[in-house]
């Protein structure tokens, strides 16, 4: 795809935005009560974000304009924060995590594919050398200590002597009497094949008999080829059959991934040129146009002095370096509106003067005012809900109206390589310019204008400004002492590299699998909104939970913008049972995002760093690196054990619940900088004391076992993966209709154990067949009902699970709503 084609792509994507920010702008002030409305509405705007993400996402990482990048990014930045927004606003309003929008998507024409939130490729490409370099150092590490080969050792269990001899002999008669079978049966078919001989010749040959015998075994087989093929163009006319090589990557795939690497290595070019042309511009203004910029300020500010001069009969103050300098009288204003504002002030101080006197009385009346306005407020709170106020929608208007006044309509025929606009950067270097020689100017204008003060007025200096400025620099000072206050660093005198060293060989800090999210398969619930219309809560697919882990941990995590501005997700809780690929999911986060994984997991941190003080220093030293190296992942396995009811007597000389007290303090002290999150994975949720479970994680995500749907597209890619050939003979449909219960890892297991390196090899001559499973299948227990039933159970106690409870049973009296309010006073304060 050329330059003028993403060009096109990013006109036509831009345009979409414009006119979702026309309607978003319309839709601020007004206030809904009808709840069903509001959610079509968020879901609508959703939904658009989504394609406008999708395009920018593509459009960014093609582009190679450096100028163009640099506000595409910021427009990029803002459409994934409001996605963010849109999502808390829908999960406050539904009361759940998963939402389905299979009638809106029917309205708008989308397929439910087009659901899927992309993950920027610029999370790794802009610190591809950083990830390389730390994966490279941690592997390092990890060769040195040995701790790579405990792994992929396997433990082998020594057997006595006599069994061992009794294994050998069995193995041995058995090989003999394999060969004696086949010695056996040959010298059996000899003896068949003679006695035929004897047979034959005695019988006189009917060679027309003959003839006709292969005739009819030839047209037979030729005609079940003829209509078999047949069937098979048929079927791939009606679309029930895929065209052949319809799986093969074309060469014009390939053609056009070389043409993406390539384009890559220009931007990378054209990124190195616009950063030199920064420094060499600027240095040329500075020669060419420095010396008349000068000229110019210091005539513009002695007219100042004239006109002040003439006006009001006296000198004026010159603003302070703090507040601006001249800046503040002179930017973006005509002489008329400097000479107005001039009148303006003077008048101000007039009325000031008058007004002294009586400014002590009306404070009652504004506290009057204040309280009739909170009244007011909660008025309209009760009359029907608004949208929450965005941080990025300004965000996002201001790059559109940058795009507006600068891209739409610019003239790019001299530029076709698509290299950096130079004037664009005079235009940008020239402002940059002005301010440094304003700072230079206004210093001589303050000493020309106290001996013009001096000369004509016969002014004494007041030492006023003295003091303001001494009590300014006091004022600094207790801010400063106020900053002193911080928590003790524990390893102050220690670098980075040792501690991380340390964590890596203590086992703390593990190496990520190298798993993609797009590697979690599964299918997309197509029937959602029509069972919770029928009041049926459906379970959701695995690719609802996909989405979720896009949303709630890459997005954040790699974006700083969206972490810092997006509503915080400080930690993610994976509930669900054993195979459904929470872990998975851990390491596709930091895949995705290339961030650090740390494990605190209760068996991986007993007996390290023992005592309160010992764990202190271990958590010290966990979050000092993590803040270091963030983006980071904190992940805690079997996380139930660490908030234990009752410890069982097996695990107490583990200290399972070592991190209980000190998880809730940690959350307090991250902040929205601090691109860490805390990720708990549990196979028994319901061991866990419930309350001091859900303070401590933020997000609860319900992972089930695979539905019907997700099943089929399992086995189907999982056999593909490993080697296997899909035919007729395979019935997929059979295969996932009887494995109902059995989880991803079941699926995994069992395709790994039927498809050895032999059964690959035979597959030509002998397809696979879905009995084939069935045998290894039986030896697994799947998931039952009951044990489902049991984690939803447990989700309907959290906190979410309540609301939700309530609000589809319709009991939230009026004491509820109370509460609901409180809480939400606090959690304000809180963010504040």
């Amino acid at each position: 795809m050329s330059n003028a084609m993403y060009n096109k792509m990013w006109h036509q994507t831009q345009e979409a935005l414009n006119s979702l920010l026309d309607k978003e702008s319309e839709t601020v002030m007004e206030s809904q009560r009808n709840q069903g409305f509001i959610f079509q509405m968020l879901a609508t705007f959703y939904i658009k974000y989504v394609q406008i993400f999708r395009n920018l996402e593509n459009v960014y990482d093609q582009i190679v304009h450096p100028q163009k990048r640099l506000l595409i990014r910021k427009i990029l930045d803002g459409v994934m924060g409001r996605i963010l927004e849109l999502k808390n606003d829908m999960v406050e309003l539904e009361l759940t995590e998963f939402h389905y929008f299979d009638d809106i998507l029917q309205d708008l024409k989308l397929a439910p594919q087009q659901l899927d939130i992309p993950i920027p490729k610029y999370f790794l490409k802009e610190k591809l050398e950083v990830i390389k370099g730390r994966e490279k150092i941690l592997a390092q590490i990890l060769a040195d200590t040995g701790l790579d080969m405990a792994e992929k050792k396997y433990s082998v269990k020594s057997i006595p002597l006599e069994e061992a001899v009794k294994l050998i002999q069995i193995a041995e008669r058995a090989r003999q009497g394999r060969l004696r079978a086949m010695f056996m049966k040959q010298i059996f078919l000899q003896e068949y094949r003679a006695k035929q001989a004897k047979f034959l010749s005695e019988k006189v040959v009917d060679l027309e008999a003959a003839a006709l015998q292969i005739q009819k075994v030839w047209r037979g087989f030729h005609q079940r080829k003829k209509t078999e093929n047949l069937r098979q163009e048929e079927m791939i006319f009606l679309g029930m059959n895929p065209p052949p090589l319809f799986n093969e990557v074309s060469a014009t795939i390939i053609q056009a991934e070389k043409v993406t690497s390539l384009r890559n290595e220009v931007q990378i070019k054209h990124e190195e040129k616009y950063r030199e042309a920064l420094v060499t511009i600027k240095d040329d203004l500075k020669l060419i146009e420095g010396p008349d910029i000068k000229e110019n300020l210091q005539d513009q500010i002695r007219h100042w002095f004239i006109e002040c001069r003439n006006l009001t009969g006296t000198f004026p103050d010159y603003p302070h370096v703090e507040e601006g300098g001249s800046a503040i009288i002179f930017s973006n204003k005509t002489p008329q509106q400097v000479t107005e504002d001039i009148l303006a002030s003077q008048e101000e101080e007039e009325k000031n003067k008058k007004n002294k006197k009586k400014a002590k009385k009306p404070k009652k009346p504004k506290e009057d005012k204040e309280k009739k306005s909170t009244r007011e407020k909660s008025k309209v709170e009760d009359e029907g809900w608004k949208m929450s106020p965005s941080v990025f929608l300004p965000t996002m208007e201001e790059g559109n109206i940058i795009y507006k006044d600068m891209w739409r309509n610019r003239d790019e025929s001299w530029n076709f390589p698509q290299d950096h606009d130079p004037e664009l950067i005079k235009q940008e270097k020239r402002k940059e310019l002005e301010s440094e020689i304003r700072i230079q100017v206004d210093e001589l204008m303050r000493q020309e204008l106290k001996n013009l003060k001096l000369a004509v007025n016969r002014e004494k200096e007041q030492p006023v400004k003295a003091g303001k400025k001494k009590g300014g620099k006091k004022k600094k000072k207790g801010k400063k002492g106020k900053k002193g206050k911080k928590d003790k660093d524990l390893t102050a005198d220690r670098t980075i590299e040792s501690l991380y060293k340390e964590l890596v060989e203590e086992g703390l800090l593990i190496q990520a699998l190298n798993v993609n999210l797009s590697d979690y398969i599964g299918e997309y619930s197509y029937l959602g909104t029509t069972l919770r219309r029928v009041s049926i809560e459906p379970m959701p697919s695995l690719l609802d939970v996909r989405q979720l882990i896009a949303l709630y941990g890459i997005l954040p995590l790699g974006s700083t913008t969206v972490h810092e501005n997006a509503p915080l997700v400080k930690s993610l809780l994976l509930a669900g049972p054993s195979g459904v690929g929470k872990k998975m999911l851990v390491h596709a986060i930091c895949t995705e995002t290339g961030a650090n994984l740390f494990d605190l997991s209760a068996a991986n941190i007993a007996g390290k760093y023992p005592g309160k003080d010992g764990l202190q220093m271990m958590l010290h030293m966990v979050f000092k690196v993590a803040r270091q190296l963030q983006p980071s992942v904190v992940w805690i396995g079997d996380t139930e054990k660490t908030f234990y009811k009752k410890v069982p007597s097996a695990e107490r000389m583990m200290e399972p619940k070592r991190l209980k007290k000190q998880l809730p303090k940690i959350l307090r002290l991250l902040k929205p900088d601090d691109r860490i999150l805390i990720v708990g994975t549990t196979q028994r949720p319901f061991d866990a004391e419930l309350q001091s479970f859900c303070k401590v994680y933020q997000k609860i995500i319900l992972v089930p076992r695979p539905d019907y749907a997700s099943r089929f597209v399992l086995w189907k890619q999982i056999i593909q993966r490993n080697g296997g050939i899909i035919t007729n003979a395979l019935n997929i449909s059979c295969l996932a209709k009887v494995t109902d219960g059995f989880t991803q890892g079941h699926i995994v297991q069992v395709v790994k154990g039927v498809l050895t390196d032999r059964r690959i090899h035979r597959q030509n001559y002998k397809p696979l067949v879905a009995a084939e499973f069935m045998a290894a299948l039986t030896r697994m227990s799947p998931v039952y009902q009951e044990e489902e039933e049991s984690f939803k159970d447990w989700y309907a106690k959290t906190p979410m699970g309540k609301k939700r409870a309530l609000a589809l049973t319709g009991g939230i009296t009026e004491k509820g709503k109370g509460e609901k309010k409180e809480k939400k006073g606090k959690k304000e304060k809180t963010k504040k």
